[in-house]
């Protein structure tokens, strides 16, 4: 069994192991890579891929709360607090108080936002297609696999 060697430190074999078997090593590589990607082609639009997600999220037909928008990015609110502020600054997005719950915040798409998505739509779309080129197999299972994990 792989594991430690007699000196209590874990062995190189154990190290190409894990490195070639773990799922969690190889799908947050894969996302760097994927973010590094995506990244590059939507900086001529000023968008990041984090970015591009968020802004994705928000066109809803109702503004959605913070908390139901982490949830649905699958992360914290504090996080998702410090990704809206560049967008605030750049007048893309605004947050205003929940009417229903003067507690609650919703996060509103505005006009600038809706044209800087459109513009990264196409360039999306095509980088896209290129990653399902690549992904050598069946890209719709890939999807509910990794749907399923989150």
């Amino acid at each position: 069994m792989l594991g430690m060697s007699k000196d209590k430190s874990v062995s190189f074999a154990t190290t190409r192991h894990v490195h070639d078997h773990c799922l969690c090593f190889a799908t947050q590589r894969a996302a760097r890579a994927l973010a590094r990607r995506f990244d590059e082609v939507l900086r001529p639009v000023g968008l990041t891929s984090g970015q591009f997600s968020l802004l994705m999220s928000l066109n809803q037909p109702a503004p959605p709360s913070v908390g139901s928008l982490a949830r649905l990015l699958g992360m914290d609110r504090t996080t998702l607090t410090a990704n809206l502020k560049p967008l605030e600054r750049q007048g893309l997005v605004e947050t205003t108080v929940d009417p229903d719950d003067r507690r609650g915040r919703l996060l509103i798409l505005k006009n600038a936002g809706r044209k800087r998505l459109n513009a990264a739509l196409p360039i999306w779309h095509s980088a896209h297609a290129e990653v399902d080129r690549l992904v050598r197999s069946d890209a719709e299972s890939l999807r509910a696999s990794l749907r399923a994990l989150a």
